[in-house]
């Protein structure tokens, strides 16, 4: 019998000093917050959705531009697609249908 992520509900630590926790993961939505925001947001939302520093996702950003140019290309199409917090992203706004 092979575990999967979803059914192993071995307790995990949630933080330092809170004891262990049983069940799976939960995380936010994957949104670009208002706050928090250098540029657009985008490495705000993915460090809040992944649970990691923004700083990291920043030095991961700068490293992929730096090392092979496609890092601006990602940031730009994560800014066309992950919402902001109303629900709606840049591409949703611009092919909805005017009434």
């Amino acid at each position: 019998m092979t575990t999967t992520m979803s059914e192993n509900t071995e307790p995990r630590p949630a933080s330092p000093g809170t004891g262990p926790v049983t069940g799976p993961v939960t995380r936010p939505p994957l949104v670009r917050p208002r706050d928090g925001r250098m540029v657009a947001g985008v490495c705000a939302g993915l460090a809040a959705h992944f649970g990691i520093d923004v700083n990291r996702v920043r030095l991961g950003f700068a490293a992929v531009t730096i090392c092979w140019g496609v890092g601006a290309l990602i940031y730009l199409i994560a800014w066309a697609v992950i919402p902001e917090p109303d629900g709606k992203s840049i591409v949703q706004n611009l092919t909805r249908k005017p009434r």
